[in-house]
């Protein structure tokens, strides 16, 4: 797969604030790419960077094959974006807000009437076409937002930390959705988020601190690297479990221990069998790795920005 984003020596600075420094990643062609760090960090300004948006400092953008500084208008072509805010009319109807946004990019008339038909199968808002859109809960705002950004089929699209504060059975349309895309159109997925199980999903994941990043690569070898594994012993007492010489937490029901990696939990089971007779063994989560590598926790509310960075 070939790269369709590359971000080299990114820096941007406000005032004495380097909201990001000398940044370099790439990502690849139909990747769902996570892009993690606590607000402040920088994550929004490479967007909008990406975006033409912003002006860099210093660095180079390349979005599928075309540099930025060159040709800046590829980005919105090439780009979709959703936005922790909606960018949509509230007082308009959902019909109207899509249709003067396809205007923008020249799709009008028919191919507008059979985009929008398309996209309400999809995203399933057919019977929201007439409704104020300030009239609509969260997750079908939200929904008319990715049909915004799906609008002029965009090679790549940028999802800034799209399921925040929406109910469950809503996260698992939308992403149904984007998976769906992805499969049949070979889409790249830009993805900020602070729902962890949904950054352990990714192909490659970018942690940042502080405008530089931190950590990179894949889920699994994040976890390899930056946490061990877990084994969750049922039906033993303390006073066993303290044999073992390893860190543990008391449970409800069980205790969890902490292991380096999978061998040392297999060496521990076959040294002392009459310990474990009831265990689960379990990878450490992304949410360690995030803890481990930043020393923060990761979280947000539906409110959160980074008009900081």
């Amino acid at each position: 797969m070939q790269d369709i984003i590359k971000i080299e020596n990114l820096s941007k600075s406000f005032g004495d604030v380097k909201a990001v420094q000398n940044l370099s990643f790439r990502v690849k062609e139909g990747d769902l790419f996570a892009f993690l760090g606590v607000n402040g960090a920088g994550k929004s300004t490479t967007i909008n960077i990406l975006c033409g948006q912003l002006s860099k400092d210093g660095g180079r953008v390349e979005i599928d094959g075309n540099d930025l500084d060159k040709n800046v208008d590829v980005s919105k072509r090439i780009l979709g974006v959703v936005f922790q805010e909606s960018v949509l009319d509230k007082a308009l109807s959902v019909y109207d807000n899509l249709q003067s946004r396809a205007a923008l990019y020249g799709i009008t008339g028919r191919a507008f009437q059979k985009r929008l038909e398309e996209l309400s199968q999809l995203l399933d808002f057919g019977d929201l076409l007439k409704r104020p859109l300030g009239k609509l809960s969260g997750g079908q705002r939200r929904r008319i937002d990715i049909a915004r950004a799906l609008l002029h089929s965009p090679k790549i699209l940028i999802l800034d930390e799209p399921t925040t504060g929406l109910d469950p059975q809503t996260r698992k349309l939308l992403w149904n959705v984007i998976s769906d895309l992805r499969q049949k159109e070979n889409m790249t997925v830009f993805l900020t988020t602070h729902y962890m199980e949904e950054a352990a999903e990714a192909d490659h994941v970018v942690i940042l601190d502080s405008g530089k990043i931190a950590a990179e690569g894949t889920p699994l070898e994040l976890k390899n690297t930056y946490t061990g594994d877990f084994v969750t012993l049922y039906g033993v007492d303390e006073a066993a479990v303290k044999e073992l010489g390893v860190t543990y937490t008391a449970l409800r029901d069980a205790f969890r221990l902490q292991v380096s990696n999978t061998a040392q939990a297999t060496g521990l089971i076959v040294k002392h069998p009459h310990i474990f007779k009831d265990y689960e063994i379990t990878k450490g989560k992304m949410d360690d790795v995030f803890l481990n590598v930043t020393g923060k926790k990761l979280e947000g509310s539906g409110n959160s920005a980074e008009n900081a960075d």
